[in-house]
């Protein structure tokens, strides 16, 4: 935080996104498990005020604001008619006074709160006016910075630059920071004179030099300020994100073996030696505890994995599951809206919903607590210790207790006490020489095949 100043800061998420092809505003697209909007909630000032700009109807986009950043303020702007005039939507939370008004836009999901320091701090150096800039490989399209003696003389938009400014490599991100004093008169200053008759925040740059104020430009990389406006840029905003969080976790001390084919979320934590194989896919809101080990081809989703746990290889943990300490999830196991106490084993080809497994319990191969009726979910517990054998079936409500002991391919419907044996399956019936009848039945009257 810039010691001793206060800021407003306006987002304007406001966009439409057309060019995504999706019902779904774009600011609510994801990039590691997080919207774009809520990666730039995150990382504007904590400490300033909040204003969101949000189109007419887009409650959806609404909620999300007040899901990240409760107490930001909402002003909808509901003409389209350029980045300044969705700015003086908020025109209230600019007059209420700041030292410092930052403006950023909803779908810059890249985007530090380093960099917004950076433009506080040349505010604070004495500009009215700091812009931020990056070197494009590709400036096609973009407004160039045209900078003199280290002062922004203009922003010149591709169609009206001259050879020697379409020449220039430095071109505008779009994201501002006013002198907080100023920036009303300065805004309120823009006129709509050009041929759409809209009011643009790169027309700042000309008024604060004719007011005999400073205009600055603050440079990043051209990753942190990537814009999306289409699928293939929102992929490739995912990619760079996946870049930095998987060499954060690195970083960390966690264990990748092909770390390129690993995703994860913003949110995801990790505690001391953790490993994760290839292939692994951890959507929000997980946590994975000291020496936890993530076999290949797992999902994780809203999940907590405890100290020293195993899960996968070709594991599911839907959201609600939470494992405890040296738990075993293997491969082909779902789990959701369920707890796993220490040591619990669940090797193979299970499915446990709405469970609470005591610690130390085995679930056998192929066991599923049946949690759906059609029209709600029911709780199964099956307590510590106890013993589930293989293709069972515990038909939910229902309790298995501490130490029970239940036989494979039983099907169990009533609750089970502690330390009893439940065996719930139809009578063996075994017809001597019935295996030799049916045979010889089933190729009476056909002509034996030809090998090969």
């Amino acid at each position: 935080m810039t010691t001793g100043r206060t800021a407003v800061t306006i987002v304007l998420a406001a966009g439409e996104g057309t060019r995504m092809r999706s019902a779904s505003p774009k600011v609510l697209h994801p990039v590691a498990g997080q919207s774009l909007l809520s990666h730039v909630l995150a990382a504007v000032p904590n400490s300033s005020a909040l204003a969101v700009v949000v189109g007419p109807d887009h409650d959806a986009v609404a909620r999300e604001v007040r899901r990240v950043r409760p107490q930001a303020s909402m002003f909808v702007q509901r003409e389209r008619l350029g980045t300044a005039h969705a700015v003086l939507a908020a025109r209230g939370a600019i007059a209420a006074g700041a030292d410092d008004l930052l403006i950023a836009f909803g779908d810059t999901p890249l985007i530090s709160a380093a960099t917004f320091e950076r433009l506080r701090e040349a505010l604070k150096n004495g500009a009215a006016l700091a812009v931020l800039g990056f070197r494009a490989a590709d400036p096609t399209g973009y407004g160039r910075l045209v900078v003199e003696n280290n002062h922004l003389v203009a922003i010149r938009e591709q169609d009206d630059a001259g050879p020697a400014e379409c020449a220039i490599s430095l071109c505008n991100a779009g994201v501002m920071a006013f002198d907080g004093s100023k920036a009303l008169a300065i805004l309120e200053k823009i006129g709509n004179a050009n041929s759409k008759g809209e009011y643009y925040l790169t027309d700042a740059v000309a008024i604060v030099r004719d007011l005999g104020l400073e205009a600055v430009v603050i440079e990043t990389s051209e990753d942190e300020v990537r814009g999306i406006n289409t699928k293939a840029q929102l992929a490739e905003a995912e990619r760079v994100m996946q870049t930095r969080l998987r060499k954060a976790a690195l970083d960390a001390g966690v264990t990748m073996i092909a770390p390129e084919t690993v995703f994860l979320s913003t949110d995801t934590t990790f505690g001391n030696d953790v490993t994760i194989e290839p292939f692994v896919v951890i959507g929000p809101g997980v946590s994975i505890a000291d020496g936890a080990v993530i076999h290949s081809f797992t999902h994780i989703v809203h999940s907590s994995i405890g100290r020293n746990a195993l899960v996968g290889p070709f594991a599911r943990l839907r959201p609600g599951t939470s494992l405890g300490e040296g738990a075993k999830i293997g491969n082909f196991v779902e789990a959701k809206a369920s707890t796993l106490d220490a040591g619990v084993k669940v090797n193979h080809l299970s499915y446990i919903g709405d469970t609470h497994v005591g610690a130390h319990a085995n679930i056998g191969a192929g066991t599923i607590t049946c949690n759906y009726d059609g029209y709600g979910k029911h709780k199964t517990e099956i307590g510590t210790g106890a013993f589930v054998g293989t293709n069972s079936s515990l038909v939910a409500p229902v309790k298995i207790g501490s130490g029970a002991y239940i036989g494979s391919g039983s099907v169990i419907t009533r609750d089970v006490p502690d330390d009893a044996m439940a065996v719930e399956r139809g009578q063996q019936i075994n017809r001597e020489g019935g295996a030799k009848r049916y045979r010889e039945l089933k190729t009476r009257n056909k002509a034996p095949k030809s090998g090969s």
